[in-house]
């Protein structure tokens, strides 16, 4: 694959490699310098990305160990294989967006680059920590979790709206719990390296969950639009509010990340249809 001098080509290269390597090369040209973005291109997609065999996706995955089965290193290789994958799927669908939307402010592109060159190191850290457990991707279950959500953003009349709920507000928010609760199962585990590489990683996803909700509300035509409103008109189905959490709720990175009360509240209490149904023939 050609070196990459533009964010278009850069993109490209991440999408069509299949080499893990290539994919998490960061996004800069032959010496070091920021990608040229002045003329990103005519509008591409792709509708799933290129992976050598031992990358391939598969439509399921086993059940993720709970965090109290962390002490048994079996356990703790899945969840950081489970993880390091998650971050090169989000690595590939930041590259997705900004193939598909070439004409987007200028600045949100850069930013979406920031996400993906951070989504990039996320990566490699849980990779680095499955090497001390003796293994890597290619001896764990792949899904195509995330690329499931794309042919309804792709569809969607919302546009980038659509990704900013989805990605950022559904898939990124949701990670604020859940790296909270495996930081800790991994601490309780002894494994306080594991620990800080999801710190890390929670961090930056406040960064991006604060960068989703500030922008889906400037590219929302009425600027002053309820922020409830516009995430439940522009997430694409079957996202939904209900997913953008785990099992044990942080109210505290949510506000890190600028998300106003209600709509912290409205996620807090958001139920799935199974739930709903569930309480319907209990009632």
């Amino acid at each position: 694959m050609e070196d990459a001098n533009t964010v278009h080509e850069f993109c490209l290269r991440v999408l069509d490699s299949g080499d893990l390597a290539t994919k998490l090369l960061p996004p800069r040209d032959t010496v070091g310098n920021p990608l040229c973005d002045r003329t990103p291109g005519a509008p591409v997609v792709r509708e799933s990305p290129a992976r050598d065999a031992e990358l391939s996706l598969s439509s399921g995955a086993d059940r993720l160990p709970h965090p109290g089965q962390l002490s048994d290193p079996r356990a703790r290789a899945t969840c950081l294989a489970r993880f390091a994958h998650h971050e090169l799927m989000a690595v590939e669908l930041f590259a997705w967006a900004l193939l598909r939307w070439p004409d987007l402010p200028s600045e949100l592109r850069q930013l979406w680059l920031i996400n993906l060159a951070e989504e990039q190191r996320h990566c490699q850290l849980y990779l680095d920590r499955l090497a001390v457990h003796n293994s890597d991707l290619s001896k764990h279950t792949r899904s195509d979790y995330f690329w499931k959500q794309l042919p309804a953003i792709a569809r969607s009349p919302h546009g980038p709206r659509a990704f900013l709920s989805a990605m950022g507000l559904t898939l990124e928010q949701a990670n604020l719990d859940f790296t909270l609760l495996y930081r800790d199962g991994f601490r309780e585990a002894g494994d306080e390296e594991s620990a800080r590489a999801c710190q890390r990683v929670h961090d930056d996803e406040v960064a991006h969950v604060r960068r989703a909700s500030e922008w889906l509300m400037r590219l929302s035509p009425d600027h002053e639009a309820d922020p409830i409103s516009a995430y439940e008109e522009t997430v694409p189905f079957p996202l939904a509010a209900s997913r953008a959490k785990g099992r044990r709720f942080s109210v505290a990175s949510r506000r890190s990340a600028g998300l106003s009360e209600p709509f912290i509240e409205h996620v807090r209490t958001a139920r799935s249809s199974q739930q709903l149904a569930g309480s319907s023939k209990r009632s």
